[in-house]
């Protein structure tokens, strides 16, 4: 068998890697990463966004409270507490001078209705609306005793419960404290609109905005309740006077508005404290807690993973050269 006839091994160069393989890894989540953070966070943040939409919609609607009859128009002038109705009221003792109005309250110098706000009261007659508002004050009550008795022509008497002056002191600290809080609600959860954000850093500022928010939805609750009591008792109060005929109507709007806003106090609330003890903050994930030690378990695996992979070297392959003859 002749020399050049046997048969040559031809050795193939072994397939390396390119440079850029070498030279590029996977990239490794990282904690500190923006994408990460927001994307552990997701939760959290969501729930940020609804307590601050509640906070905003508890503003509003405190916003309209505080400021409903102070002005005779058609909207703030039907945002009342209570809205009492002295057109038929029963006089105890009457000139023989007056003349004969409208009604009876107009024929002795009164006005056919008296509706009380947070600020002050508004009065008018039932066939032209409201006609004055009072100048609004800082812890304001509404005395009706002193409005009537100081309206009513000479000569003129009505027939007053006698028990008014504990009614009216009831009605005055009920007042105050119910002005009192419903502004510092107000303030309040103004405030957390903008710092309740925060606590998507850590469930310790959770804790912290949750206490302020608790405040506020205790100052809100405690000024709602004593809104709609004082009301309600200011009706009994009255309607229960045979001598008087004095009916009274309690404000629908006011009501509505004042439950509203201590509804969404009390959602934002409950978000806040749940936010103590759930979902994952951007603390969790930097220390490994909840959400972040998942999150630094899948980064471990990731590693180990890629640490693991080994860089194939391929053997020379032996092929057959055609022989010549």
């Amino acid at each position: 068998m002749p020399l050049g006839s046997l048969p040559r091994f031809r050795r193939r160069q072994a397939t390396t890697p390119s440079s850029d393989a070498q030279t590029k890894e996977s990239p490794r989540p990282s904690i500190d990463d923006p994408v990460t953070l927001k994307r552990g966070t997701r939760t959290r943040r969501n729930a940020i966004i609804v307590s601050c939409f509640c906070y905003l919609v508890a503003v509003v609607f405190l916003i309209l409270v505080e400021i409903g009859n102070t002005k005779g128009n058609k909207v703030l002038g039907d945002i009342y507490f209570f809205k009492l109705d002295l057109s038929d009221i029963l006089p105890q003792a009457a000139p023989t001078s007056l003349t004969l109005q409208n009604s009876i309250a107009r024929t002795l110098g009164l006005h056919d209705f008296y509706q009380v706000g947070l600020w002050n009261f508004c009065e008018g007659y039932n066939t032209d609306g409201i006609t004055h508002c009072s100048t609004p004050t800082n812890l304001y009550w509404f005395n009706p005793v002193e409005i009537l008795l100081g309206e009513l022509f000479s000569g003129a008497s009505i027939a007053l419960p006698s028990d008014v002056n504990d009614i009216l002191n009831i009605l005055r600290i009920a007042s105050n404290i119910m002005f009192g809080f419903f502004i510092t609600g107000l303030i309040l959860d103004f405030v957390m609109i903008f710092a309740t954000p925060i606590v998507v850093y850590s469930r310790w500022w959770s804790g912290f905005f949750g206490f302020f928010a608790f405040i506020a939805t205790v100052l809100v609750l405690i000024a709602t309740a004593l809104g709609t009591a004082m009301s309600l008792i200011f009706k009994y109060a009255l309607t229960t006077q045979p001598d008087l005929n004095v009916e009274a109507d309690v404000g629908t709007k006011m009501f509505a508005f004042m439950w509203i806003a201590t509804g969404f106090n009390l959602l934002a609330f409950i978000i806040h404290a749940s936010l103590c003890c759930c979902c994952t903050s951007r603390r969790d994930l930097r220390t490994g807690r909840k959400g972040g030690k998942h999150h630094n378990q899948a980064t471990s695996n990731t590693t180990s993973n890629e640490r693991g992979e080994k860089k194939g070297v391929s053997l020379p392959t032996f092929g057959k050269t055609p022989r010549y003859s």
